[in-house]
């Protein structure tokens, strides 16, 4: 991780962390790189934005920032961040930008920045994009002229998205009644044109933003709201995604919850049974639940686990050739049709297997038995300093050797936000709450939380 780009981009409070003026400079900086290496040295940058009030004057910024420099930018609107990284990929774009802070309050947002092969930016470009936000590059030229830039209404290529999700669904969804948290986020412009196309009888709530409503309980991230209301409405199924739809988090009709874990299950399962399933083995983060492995070992399925984030579970996707991967938190990757999560294909994966097995979603999850799991977020001054401090490292060895092979305990810090993640698996929740709270208990002993 770089000083402003974490794991899923440059995130922040709008106007503190991020400001308009890092915006600028990044599509000066965008703008001016592709240009280098595009066709009569003229490059094309599609951005897409979630419902944040702040989206569209990060948008304004980027616009003037990359025109500055000379490329056209054409314009999805609001849309998804899948769709982006479908865009670009099908639509020959020199990269993509999406503005969205995903999960995060409406007061936070992020620029994600979308390579040509619609995967997430390489390091490399990102060091020099830092350099240059420092001020290490020196000055970039400006377009002049007809060199300068322009801008294009593009809201035909998010049309082109749905029409490319709906053709990946195998069987109508006609006689299922469905239900769709949009979180009031980007889903919100996408999601019911889809199901309603697939012949579902079609229930959505959260699907009016406002520009300070997304995520604010409800999505993927507040699933309570979901399940309330699959219950109220004799629902068959229900998904919930998150604010720019990279996640996906599904609740059955008895109103209990499939998080990502059980997704991969579910969809590993259908997948090796129908011999799509390469290498036999889905990519996973450290994070997924000791059930899940338990699972798979007993269906005699493989799997990999890498750092968290549907960035590092991508690359060990690419590099290997591998078809299924993701995260607990619903980041599920189908690397067939998408080289990011997409919360919106994976609830269409969720109903082929269920269409196609004529089973319940309870019944296809009933198999995975979760390890009961505490996770906490403490914010602290500084990440690294809170987890490399050494008797917080020795309290959490303390924990994993009184846990032993019952159960684990793991500290991660966040990509985007100034937290320490504290999580413990055991047989029982009071033990992963006693054990979580231990070692938290020394972080603000030794003054790291704030």
């Amino acid at each position: 991780m770089g000083k402003y780009f974490g794991t899923d981009g440059f995130r922040g409070e709008a106007n503190v962390d991020l400001t308009v003026e890092h915006a600028y400079k990044v599509g000066r900086f965008l703008g001016w790189y592709y240009r280098q290496d595009a066709p009569d040295a003229r490059c094309r940058i599609v951005i897409g934005k979630d419902t944040r009030r702040s989206s569209y004057m990060f948008e304004y910024s980027l616009v003037a920032g990359l025109t500055a420099s000379g490329a056209d930018v054409y314009l999805l609107h609001v849309t998804t961040t899948p769709s982006v990284s479908y865009v670009v990929r099908t639509e020959g774009f020199q990269c993509g930008i999406m503005i969205s802070a995903s999960h995060n309050p409406y007061y936070d947002n992020g620029i994600k920045v979308i390579n040509e092969r619609g995967e997430k930016l390489e390091e490399s470009v990102i060091e020099k994009i830092e350099a240059y936000l420092d001020g290490a590059m020196g000055e970039i030229p400006l377009a002049k002229k007809d060199a300068i830039g322009r801008t294009v209404d593009f809201a035909a290529g998010r049309n082109r998205y749905i029409g490319y999700l709906i053709s990946i669904a195998t069987r109508s969804f006609k006689n299922m009644k469905v239900a769709l948290d949009c979180a009031n986020g980007s889903a919100s412009a996408i999601a019911k044109n889809v199901f309603d196309a697939l012949g579902a009888e079609t229930h959505v709530i959260h699907n009016e933003p406002n520009g300070l409503n997304i995520n604010e309980n409800c999505g993927s991230t507040h699933i309570e709201e979901l399940q309330k209301f699959v219950l109220q409405e004799k629902c068959d199924v229900g998904f919930a995604y998150d604010g720019d739809a990279d996640r996906c988090i599904a609740v059955d009709a008895d109103g209990q919850v499939v998080d990502g874990d059980r997704i991969m299950f579910i969809c590993g399962k259908y997948m090796k049974e129908q011999g799509s399933l390469f290498d036999n083995t889905v990519v996973t983060t450290v994070m997924s639940n000791f059930g899940l492995y338990k699972a798979f070992e007993r269906e005699g399925i493989g799997y990999e686990k890498t750092a968290v984030g549907d960035k590092y579970v991508y690359e060990n996707m690419a590099a290997t050739g591998r078809c299924l991967g993701g995260e607990q938190s619903g980041h599920i990757i189908f690397s067939k049709h998408a080289t990011t999560g997409d919360g919106i294909l994976t609830s269409l994966k969720v109903m082929e297997v269920i269409l196609e097995k004529k089973q319940t979603l309870a019944k296809l999850a009933s198999e995975v038995e979760i390890y009961p799991q505490v996770l906490k977020n403490v914010r602290v001054e500084d990440k690294k300093a809170a987890q490399e401090d050494e008797a917080v490292q020795a309290e959490t060895k303390k924990v994993a050797e009184a846990l032993g092979s019952n159960g684990r305990i793991l500290l991660r810090q966040s990509g985007t936000e100034p937290v320490v993640r504290v999580m413990v698996e055991a047989p029982d929740m009071e033990t992963c709450e006693r054990y979580v709270d231990q070692v938290i208990q020394v972080m603000k002993e030794r003054g790291h939380c704030l």
